[in-house]
């Protein structure tokens, strides 16, 4: 059994659309800060090239707000990998625009709509054991 364990959790009041967009730059962001979790390219029969993909499930979980935001900080506390995704992140249409609304915005007035944790299995399953599937 593999001793890490990713998942991504989400606001269950998100539109579908929303929340494939937040669960893809949440695992973007895993994939920068953890590339030894995608696997190597591999080949098919006619010997067409298929990009690694990552080596293990990440399940998508449904968070509240609130939940999110506890999660991110007991994340922190527990040194996981964590990843927060917030609605003033996905209203900001360039880079640029987002570092510069984050550094204007306290962290008690961001609204989390998406967290990817990453780290130990026990402590991941600890923080997140008793979270629904988003469904």
């Amino acid at each position: 059994m593999r001793a890490e364990k990713c998942v991504i959790l989400l606001s269950p009041a998100l539109p579908i659309g929303m929340a494939a967009n937040t669960a893809a730059v949440l695992s973007v962001t895993l994939g920068r800060l953890r590339p030894d979790m995608v696997g190597a390219d591999v080949l098919d029969q006619e010997g067409g090239v298929h990009r690694g993909i990552i080596t293990f499930p990440i399940p998508i979980l449904a968070a509240d707000e609130e939940q999110l935001r506890t999660l991110r900080r007991q994340a922190e506390v527990a040194g996981l990998t964590a990843v927060d995704f917030t609605d003033l992140s996905q209203g900001c249409r360039t880079y640029k625009e987002y570092i510069e609304r984050m550094g204007r915005t306290p962290e008690t007035a961001l609204r989390y709509i998406g967290l990817a944790l990453c780290g130990e299995r026990k402590q991941v399953d600890h923080l997140t054991g008793s979270l629904p599937l988003l469904r």
